[in-house]
């Protein structure tokens, strides 16, 4: 798929999730009241991707409150639940239940697709390539981004096989480990999408938690990206660029340089 026309495409960078303890006296003020982030978030980024919703599918009362506190042209991205990627026993009323709760965002105009990011484990097979069509059609119009972190993924014919299915791709930065993803610059329906995870080898594997995600990016290394940023741009409408390096603030810190770095080359 190509860009309809030549005008300059959107680009909205953001993080991983808002909500964190650990960013205070580094992102929001000590004194802030939790139920005020939000709104602070919405101050600095234009998109936030909703992580909360792998662990358990809030009701539609939670997307309310997000919709209520976000300016008209804020974008979200949900997270899919853990039973739709890694259990993947009952997918369909997972995601019947998460359609239903997202629907106050659809109706306020600030839902922007759902992000399945798959695990390792979930390899390039004929069965989970079916499992990947079953999950778009379950979702029917709405915006499906696919993250795999199995190299077996890494196939042109995958590339194909998405753009037939209408299911978008998340190109990601990870660690240099063999099995992992290199850095790409894929679309497959005409939004692209990337994801900063960092770069923690000692971490990846064995790392509990959020620490294989505890990894600051020095300049230079999110300067590496601006070739295949420059790829994307010229195949999309509109990139969604996230930092998932959440420890400490650290995406905050990552996302407010990708920021400067675009707007210096003109790019954003």
């Amino acid at each position: 798929m190509s860009k309809e026309s030549d005008s300059k495409p959107e680009v909205f960078i953001g993080t991983s999730g808002y909500y964190y303890d650990d960013w205070r006296e580094v992102f929001y003020p000590a004194d802030l009241p939790a139920k005020k982030m939000l709104e602070y978030y919405c101050q600095h980024f234009p998109t936030v991707e909703i992580n909360a919703t792998y662990y358990t599918i809030p009701n539609y009362k939670t997307f309310i409150k997000l919709a209520e506190r976000t300016p008209d042209d804020f974008n979200f991205i949900i997270k899919v639940n853990q039973e739709t990627t890694h259990r993947r026993r009952e997918n369909e009323s997972a995601l019947q239940k998460l359609s239903e709760s997202v629907k106050p965002l659809v109706e306020a105009g600030k839902f922007h697709g759902y992000l399945a990011q798959f695990p390792y484990s979930f390899k390039n097979n004929e069965l989970n390539r079916k499992y990947l069509v079953e999950t778009k059609h379950l979702l029917g119009s709405a915006v499906l981004f696919t993250e795999f972190r199995n190299f077996t993924w890494d196939k042109p014919q995958i590339i194909a096989f998405l753009k037939s299915n209408d299911i978008g791709y998340v190109n990601v930065d990870e660690p240099n480990l063999q099995g992992l993803l290199p850095k790409q610059d894929i679309v497959t329906n005409d939004i692209g999408y990337i994801r900063y995870h960092g770069r923690n080898e000692t971490s990846w594997w064995e790392g509990k938690g959020s620490e294989r995600y505890d990894y600051e990016y020095p300049e230079e290394e999110l300067k590496e990206w601006l070739t295949n940023v420059s790829n994307i741009l010229r195949k999309t409408f509109k990139t969604y660029i996230f930092f998932n390096n959440h420890p400490t603030g650290k995406a905050v810190k990552n996302a407010t340089q990708m920021i400067e770095i675009l707007k210096s080359k003109s790019l954003l």
